[in-house]
Protein backbone atom coordinates (compact mmCIF):
# COMPACT_ATOMS: atom_id res chain seq x y z
CA UNK A 1 0.00 0.00 0.00
CA UNK A 2 1.26 3.66 -0.74
CA UNK A 3 1.92 6.45 1.60
CA UNK A 4 -1.15 8.07 0.31
CA UNK A 5 -3.91 5.70 -0.07
CA UNK A 6 -5.51 5.74 2.95
CA UNK A 7 -9.29 5.36 3.86
CA UNK A 8 -11.21 8.26 5.94
CA UNK A 9 -13.56 5.93 6.83
CA UNK A 10 -10.95 3.65 8.47
CA UNK A 11 -9.15 6.95 10.02
CA UNK A 12 -12.31 7.93 11.95
CA UNK A 13 -12.63 4.21 12.54
CA UNK A 14 -9.32 3.49 14.44
CA UNK A 15 -9.85 7.54 16.10
CA UNK A 16 -12.79 6.69 17.53
CA UNK A 17 -11.68 3.56 19.07
CA UNK A 18 -8.26 4.83 20.19
CA UNK A 19 -10.57 7.71 22.16
CA UNK A 20 -12.44 5.37 24.04
CA UNK A 21 -9.97 3.02 24.92
CA UNK A 22 -7.93 5.92 26.46
CA UNK A 23 -10.69 6.86 28.37
CA UNK A 24 -11.80 3.55 29.95
CA UNK A 25 -9.53 4.02 33.16
CA UNK A 26 -12.05 6.37 34.13
CA UNK A 27 -15.05 3.23 33.69
CA UNK A 28 -12.90 0.76 35.07
CA UNK A 29 -11.98 2.64 37.93
CA UNK A 30 -15.72 2.60 39.30
CA UNK A 31 -15.15 -1.77 39.52
CA UNK A 32 -12.22 -1.31 41.88
CA UNK A 33 -14.46 -3.40 44.40
CA UNK A 34 -14.60 -6.26 41.82
CA UNK A 35 -11.48 -8.30 41.38
CA UNK A 36 -10.02 -8.07 37.99
CA UNK A 37 -10.11 -11.37 36.58
CA UNK A 38 -13.82 -11.34 37.47
CA UNK A 39 -14.49 -7.84 35.29
CA UNK A 40 -12.81 -9.25 32.38
CA UNK A 41 -14.57 -12.60 32.69
CA UNK A 42 -17.70 -10.87 32.63
CA UNK A 43 -16.47 -8.15 29.98
CA UNK A 44 -15.58 -11.67 27.22
CA UNK A 45 -19.25 -12.81 28.30
CA UNK A 46 -21.33 -9.57 27.46
CA UNK A 47 -19.58 -8.68 24.59
CA UNK A 48 -20.02 -12.38 23.68
CA UNK A 49 -24.16 -11.90 23.71
CA UNK A 50 -23.77 -8.68 21.92
CA UNK A 51 -21.87 -9.27 19.26
CA UNK A 52 -22.95 -12.66 18.47
CA UNK A 53 -26.47 -12.08 19.25
CA UNK A 54 -27.10 -9.30 17.09
CA UNK A 55 -25.23 -11.20 14.10
CA UNK A 56 -27.58 -13.93 14.90
CA UNK A 57 -30.51 -12.04 14.40
CA UNK A 58 -29.40 -10.02 11.76
CA UNK A 59 -27.95 -13.18 9.42
CA UNK A 60 -28.74 -16.53 11.11
CA UNK A 61 -25.34 -18.35 11.35
CA UNK A 62 -24.20 -18.01 7.77
CA UNK A 63 -21.82 -15.34 8.90
CA UNK A 64 -20.08 -17.98 10.98
CA UNK A 65 -20.10 -20.66 7.95
CA UNK A 66 -18.68 -17.69 5.44
CA UNK A 67 -15.81 -16.88 7.91
CA UNK A 68 -14.88 -20.34 9.00
CA UNK A 69 -14.62 -21.90 5.76
CA UNK A 70 -11.70 -19.48 4.89
CA UNK A 71 -8.58 -20.77 5.14
CA UNK A 72 -6.16 -20.11 8.41
CA UNK A 73 -9.18 -18.23 9.94
CA UNK A 74 -10.31 -20.48 12.47
CA UNK A 75 -6.82 -20.86 14.16
CA UNK A 76 -5.78 -17.06 13.60
CA UNK A 77 -9.51 -15.59 15.47
CA UNK A 78 -8.41 -18.58 18.25
CA UNK A 79 -5.07 -16.92 18.90
CA UNK A 80 -6.02 -13.29 18.23
CA UNK A 81 -8.40 -14.22 21.30
CA UNK A 82 -6.13 -15.35 23.84
CA UNK A 83 -4.36 -12.38 23.03
CA UNK A 84 -6.71 -10.24 23.29
CA UNK A 85 -7.82 -11.57 26.75
CA UNK A 86 -4.34 -11.82 28.04
CA UNK A 87 -4.40 -8.00 27.43
CA UNK A 88 -7.45 -7.28 28.88
CA UNK A 89 -6.81 -9.25 32.02
CA UNK A 90 -3.53 -7.33 32.74
CA UNK A 91 -5.04 -3.93 31.53
CA UNK A 92 -7.44 -3.85 34.37
CA UNK A 93 -5.64 -5.02 37.08
CA UNK A 94 -2.64 -2.81 36.09
CA UNK A 95 -5.72 0.61 36.29
CA UNK A 96 -7.27 -0.90 39.62
CA UNK A 97 -3.68 -1.50 41.18
CA UNK A 98 -2.41 1.98 40.56
CA UNK A 99 0.03 1.65 37.30
CA UNK A 100 -2.24 3.91 34.86
CA UNK A 101 0.81 5.62 33.99
CA UNK A 102 2.75 2.61 33.08
CA UNK A 103 0.03 1.24 31.04
CA UNK A 104 -0.18 4.54 28.75
CA UNK A 105 3.48 3.62 28.54
CA UNK A 106 3.05 -0.03 27.04
CA UNK A 107 0.04 1.64 24.59
CA UNK A 108 2.60 4.09 23.65
CA UNK A 109 5.64 1.27 23.25
CA UNK A 110 2.73 -0.45 20.77
CA UNK A 111 2.39 2.01 17.97
CA UNK A 112 6.06 1.67 17.55
CA UNK A 113 5.71 -2.17 17.00
CA UNK A 114 3.07 -1.58 14.83
CA UNK A 115 5.27 0.14 12.78
CA UNK A 116 7.82 -2.50 12.77
CA UNK A 117 5.30 -5.02 11.77
CA UNK A 118 4.27 -2.69 8.79
CA UNK A 119 7.44 -2.22 7.70
CA UNK A 120 9.11 -5.57 7.95
CA UNK A 121 6.47 -8.44 7.48
CA UNK A 122 3.63 -6.24 5.34
CA UNK A 123 6.05 -4.27 3.29
CA UNK A 124 4.61 -1.05 3.81
CA UNK A 125 6.58 2.17 2.77
CA UNK A 126 7.28 5.46 5.30
CA UNK A 127 8.22 8.63 3.87
CA UNK A 128 11.18 10.07 4.95
CA UNK A 129 9.26 12.52 7.52
CA UNK A 130 7.50 9.22 8.83
CA UNK A 131 10.85 7.89 9.21
CA UNK A 132 12.22 10.74 10.96
CA UNK A 133 8.92 10.52 13.32
CA UNK A 134 9.50 6.84 13.93
CA UNK A 135 13.53 7.37 15.22
CA UNK A 136 12.63 10.42 17.49
CA UNK A 137 9.52 8.60 19.24
CA UNK A 138 11.83 5.49 19.21
CA UNK A 139 14.06 7.57 21.68
CA UNK A 140 11.47 8.84 23.93
CA UNK A 141 10.66 5.19 24.45
CA UNK A 142 13.93 3.93 24.90
CA UNK A 143 14.54 6.82 27.33
CA UNK A 144 11.16 5.79 29.36
CA UNK A 145 12.13 2.11 29.58
CA UNK A 146 15.82 2.61 30.89
CA UNK A 147 15.14 5.85 33.61
CA UNK A 148 11.67 4.32 34.27
CA UNK A 149 12.83 3.52 37.71
CA UNK A 150 12.20 -0.15 37.42
CA UNK A 151 11.91 -3.11 34.90
CA UNK A 152 8.42 -1.92 32.76
CA UNK A 153 7.14 -5.68 32.72
CA UNK A 154 3.17 -4.11 32.54
CA UNK A 155 3.81 -2.29 29.54
CA UNK A 156 5.88 -4.24 27.60
CA UNK A 157 3.13 -7.00 28.08
CA UNK A 158 0.63 -4.39 26.98
CA UNK A 159 2.29 -3.61 24.20
CA UNK A 160 3.27 -7.19 22.52
CA UNK A 161 -0.23 -8.59 23.03
CA UNK A 162 -1.98 -5.67 21.36
CA UNK A 163 0.47 -5.29 18.59
CA UNK A 164 0.67 -8.90 17.74
CA UNK A 165 -3.52 -8.99 18.23
CA UNK A 166 -4.05 -6.16 16.03
CA UNK A 167 -1.65 -7.92 13.07
CA UNK A 168 -3.04 -10.87 13.12
CA UNK A 169 -6.38 -9.34 12.95
CA UNK A 170 -4.93 -7.49 9.74
CA UNK A 171 -3.75 -10.58 7.86
CA UNK A 172 -7.51 -12.85 8.82
CA UNK A 173 -9.54 -12.01 5.95
CA UNK A 174 -12.34 -11.54 7.57
CA UNK A 175 -14.70 -8.98 8.40
CA UNK A 176 -14.81 -7.14 11.56
CA UNK A 177 -17.61 -7.90 13.63
CA UNK A 178 -17.78 -11.57 12.65
CA UNK A 179 -14.06 -11.67 13.28
CA UNK A 180 -14.72 -10.09 16.88
CA UNK A 181 -17.79 -12.86 17.07
CA UNK A 182 -15.52 -15.61 16.94
CA UNK A 183 -13.20 -14.45 19.18
CA UNK A 184 -15.74 -14.11 21.58
CA UNK A 185 -17.23 -17.48 21.05
CA UNK A 186 -13.57 -18.76 21.93
CA UNK A 187 -13.72 -17.55 25.19
CA UNK A 188 -17.51 -16.97 26.16
CA UNK A 189 -17.27 -20.81 27.61
CA UNK A 190 -14.47 -20.83 29.71
CA UNK A 191 -15.67 -17.12 31.21
CA UNK A 192 -19.36 -18.32 31.72
CA UNK A 193 -17.61 -21.38 33.31
CA UNK A 194 -15.70 -19.50 35.43
CA UNK A 195 -18.58 -17.11 36.35
CA UNK A 196 -20.75 -19.79 37.77
CA UNK A 197 -17.95 -21.69 39.62
CA UNK A 198 -16.74 -18.37 41.50
CA UNK A 199 -20.62 -17.53 42.38
CA UNK A 200 -21.48 -21.24 43.50
CA UNK A 201 -18.88 -21.10 45.62
CA UNK A 202 -19.33 -17.83 46.82
CA UNK A 203 -16.39 -15.94 45.89
CA UNK A 204 -18.54 -14.03 43.18
CA UNK A 205 -20.80 -10.82 43.47
CA UNK A 206 -22.69 -10.50 40.73
CA UNK A 207 -26.14 -12.63 42.37
CA UNK A 208 -27.51 -10.60 44.77
CA UNK A 209 -24.08 -9.49 46.65
CA UNK A 210 -22.93 -6.73 44.81
CA UNK A 211 -25.48 -3.75 44.22
CA UNK A 212 -27.76 -2.81 41.01
CA UNK A 213 -25.70 -0.55 39.75
CA UNK A 214 -21.88 -2.67 39.95
CA UNK A 215 -23.79 -4.81 38.06
CA UNK A 216 -25.58 -2.99 35.40
CA UNK A 217 -21.19 -1.44 34.93
CA UNK A 218 -20.74 -4.94 34.30
CA UNK A 219 -22.80 -5.27 31.63
CA UNK A 220 -22.36 -2.47 29.85
CA UNK A 221 -18.38 -3.15 29.92
CA UNK A 222 -19.29 -5.21 27.20
CA UNK A 223 -20.34 -2.51 25.13
CA UNK A 224 -17.53 -0.58 25.79
CA UNK A 225 -15.42 -3.68 24.68
CA UNK A 226 -16.91 -4.81 21.95
CA UNK A 227 -17.76 -1.00 19.79
CA UNK A 228 -13.90 -0.33 19.72
CA UNK A 229 -12.79 -3.58 18.87
CA UNK A 230 -14.99 -3.28 16.28
CA UNK A 231 -13.88 -0.03 14.91
CA UNK A 232 -10.13 -1.13 15.21
CA UNK A 233 -10.61 -4.24 13.36
CA UNK A 234 -12.48 -2.33 10.84
CA UNK A 235 -9.81 0.73 10.20
CA UNK A 236 -6.93 -2.07 10.58
CA UNK A 237 -7.94 -3.80 7.27
CA UNK A 238 -8.46 -0.44 5.47
CA UNK A 239 -5.32 2.18 6.72
CA UNK A 240 -1.57 1.38 6.51
CA UNK A 241 -0.69 -0.82 9.51
CA UNK A 242 2.17 1.86 10.41
CA UNK A 243 -0.76 4.90 10.02
CA UNK A 244 -2.42 2.71 12.75
CA UNK A 245 0.62 2.31 14.68
CA UNK A 246 0.76 6.71 15.37
CA UNK A 247 -2.61 7.43 15.57
CA UNK A 248 -2.50 4.77 18.28
CA UNK A 249 -0.94 7.24 20.48
CA UNK A 250 -4.30 8.98 21.00
CA UNK A 251 -5.01 6.66 23.53
CA UNK A 252 -2.05 6.43 26.16
CA UNK A 253 -2.07 10.24 25.72
CA UNK A 254 -5.68 10.23 27.56
CA UNK A 255 -4.50 7.21 29.99
CA UNK A 256 -1.58 9.42 30.75
CA UNK A 257 -3.61 12.22 31.45
CA UNK A 258 -5.58 10.77 34.02
CA UNK A 259 -3.02 9.18 35.93
CA UNK A 260 -1.67 11.87 36.55
CA UNK A 261 -4.36 14.64 36.95
CA UNK A 262 -7.24 12.43 37.96
CA UNK A 263 -5.14 9.71 40.28
CA UNK A 264 -2.91 11.52 41.34
CA UNK A 265 0.21 9.22 40.08
CA UNK A 266 4.04 9.57 39.68
CA UNK A 267 5.13 12.21 37.02
CA UNK A 268 8.81 13.18 37.33
CA UNK A 269 11.25 14.74 34.97
CA UNK A 270 12.39 11.52 33.80
CA UNK A 271 9.17 10.42 32.63
CA UNK A 272 8.27 13.82 31.12
CA UNK A 273 11.20 14.14 28.79
CA UNK A 274 9.93 10.46 27.26
CA UNK A 275 6.68 11.53 26.48
CA UNK A 276 7.64 14.61 24.78
CA UNK A 277 10.01 13.24 22.38
CA UNK A 278 7.42 10.74 21.49
CA UNK A 279 5.02 13.41 21.25
CA UNK A 280 7.68 15.32 18.94
CA UNK A 281 7.13 12.20 16.63
CA UNK A 282 3.88 12.19 16.53
CA UNK A 283 3.52 15.82 15.79
CA UNK A 284 5.95 15.13 12.57
CA UNK A 285 4.22 12.28 11.50
CA UNK A 286 0.65 13.83 11.85
CA UNK A 287 2.19 17.36 9.81
CA UNK A 288 3.47 14.82 7.04
CA UNK A 289 0.06 13.27 6.87
CA UNK A 290 -1.61 16.57 6.42
CA UNK A 291 0.65 17.44 3.68
CA UNK A 292 0.09 14.66 2.01
CA UNK A 293 -3.28 14.28 1.90
CA UNK A 294 -3.71 18.24 0.23
CA UNK A 295 -1.76 17.41 -2.61
CA UNK A 296 -3.74 14.39 -3.23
Amino acid sequence: MTPAAIDRRGLWAAAGSFAVWGLMPLYWHLLKNVPSMQIVMHRIAWSAVLVVGGLCLTQGLRWLRTAMARPRVPWMLLLSGVLIAFNWGLYIWAVNAGHVVETSLGYFINPLLNVLLGVLLLRERLTVAQWVSVAVAACGVLWLTFNYGSFPWIALSLAASFGFYGFIRKLAVVDSIPGLAIESLYLFLPAVATLVWLESHGKGGFVGDWSWQTDALLVFGGVLTALPLIGFSYAVRRIPYSVVGFMQYLAPTLQLLIGVLVFNEVFDRDRAIGFIFIWIGLAIFAIDGFVRSRKV
